[in-house]
């Protein structure tokens, strides 16, 4: 019997991606709801094609209109609107599979909620973990729910950890597993070799064209600044186990080796393929099982060489707030996630210039590193409060 998949995030590249690996394996899959913000036009054409019973959106205008479309394309598929109907469809009976995409602090709820029916849950929302990272990880105990990494890196680093802890990483001792380190790779962004002089001028369209990977907007620019690596980091801390001494972030340009784990005897064990997300999403939707992804196979000959290099934290500012965060606890990488949002919505917006995001993220880490978030109701709180204060932190700027 096919399992059973709802999209949190459809339309962005991961939901994409998941919904071609779906199309692959029809016997395994089927697309129980979909969800989606703006992209009516793209969901419209998703739900024709995959023929969920349920489609969301955020806004009542745009599920009105979106119903009326599928019903004149002869489409049973219903129409359901708002943050909570997101919830309810990953916590739906139906469900057997959430793919938690949405970006930013907004795909929290929905995934806590899938978490709390028990559900496999694939993890590509990695805020999730920087916001909530105890709470998150004490309700996967609880619940007993099944909790498996999208991000390339963490499911690299999942890929290489003994068979005997991966299904319960989250809890298990690394350092009595014979693991001595987590080598989190990252390419560099698109200006790991421009002069720092030239930083002030960066825009937008610069930001997000990333080198190697095909993703939105707002994660493209984090890449460009590492805050996406630092963000992994706070995720890798929680999804295994580790402390912020356990995790050392290595810049690998190729993205070819997606992570490593090292060992205590000297092995290094390292997870390589194409840059596709495509690889991550199949062998989560599988696992325990392998199944093809379509990703193209990795042609050692045509791999022109391997370079590693340590990050500048004068480059990467962002990476160096994000570790110090780990390090201050859930209060501070809560805050952090919330004033990055601010800051990289308004760089995109022309709003700011480029080196801006860092003064700003640093800024609200300042203000609110030795705040402490141990409920939801606290986090949700302490996240509201973090955007408002970089909001108007944003005056004091020239754009």
């Amino acid at each position: 019997m096919s399992r059973q998949v709802v999209i949190l995030g459809s339309t962005g590249s991961i939901g994409c991606s998941t919904l071609d690996v779906i199309s692959q394996h029809p016997e395994r899959f089927a697309v129980f709801a979909l969800t989606a913000g703006r992209q009516i036009d793209k969901l419209l054409q998703q739900c024709l094609q995959f023929k969920p019973q349920y489609a969301a959106v955020l806004d009542a205008m745009d599920a009105k209109a979106l119903q009326q479309q599928l019903k004149a394309a002869g489409s049973n598929t219903q129409v359901l609107y708002g943050a909570q109907a997101f919830a309810d469809l990953a916590a739906h009976t139906n469900t057997d599979i959430v793919m938690a995409a949405i970006v930013g602090a907004a795909g929290l709820l929905p995934t806590l909620g899938a978490v709390k029916q028990g559900k496999t849950v694939l993890l590509a929302n990695k805020e999730a973990l920087v916001m909530s990272g105890e709470l998150f990880i004490n309700a996967v105990k609880q619940h007993q729910a099944t909790l498996l990494p999208i991000d390339s890196e963490h499911n690299a680093i999942f890929q290489c950890l003994p068979a005997a802890i991966q299904g319960s990483c989250y809890q298990s001792n690394l350092a009595a597993a014979g693991i001595a380190k987590i080598l989190l790779t990252g390419s560099g962004g698109p200006f790991r070799q421009t002069p720092l002089t030239d930083f002030d001028a960066i825009t937008p369209a610069q930001a997000v064209a990333h080198p190697n990977w095909s993703m939105g907007r707002k994660i493209s620019v984090d890449s460009a600044t590492m805050m996406n690596k630092g963000l992994e980091f706070i995720e890798a801390r929680w999804l295994f186990n580790c402390s912020a001494d356990d995790i050392q972030v290595v810049i690998h340009p190729q993205s070819i080796i997606h992570s490593m784990v090292q060992y205590s005897d000297g092995s290094v064990l390292a997870q390589l393929g194409n840059p596709d997300m495509r690889t991550p999403i199949a062998h989560a939707l599988a696992f325990p099982e392998r199944i093809a992804s379509n990703v193209k196979p990795l042609n050692f000959f045509e791999v022109a060489d391997f370079t590693f290099t340590q990050p500048d934290p004068a480059r990467y500012p962002c990476l160096q707030l994000a570790i110090d965060a780990c390090r201050h606890g859930q209060g501070a990488t809560t805050a952090l996630n919330a004033a990055n949002e601010i800051a990289v919505e308004a760089f995109l917006q022309g709003q700011i210039r480029f080196t801006d995001i860092a003064r700003l993220n640093a800024r609200a880490l300042g203000r609110f590193a030795g705040n402490s978030a141990l409920s939801l109701e606290d986090i949700l709180a302490l996240d509201q409060e973090a955007r408002r204060f970089t909001s108007t932190e944003l005056g004091s700027l020239s754009s």
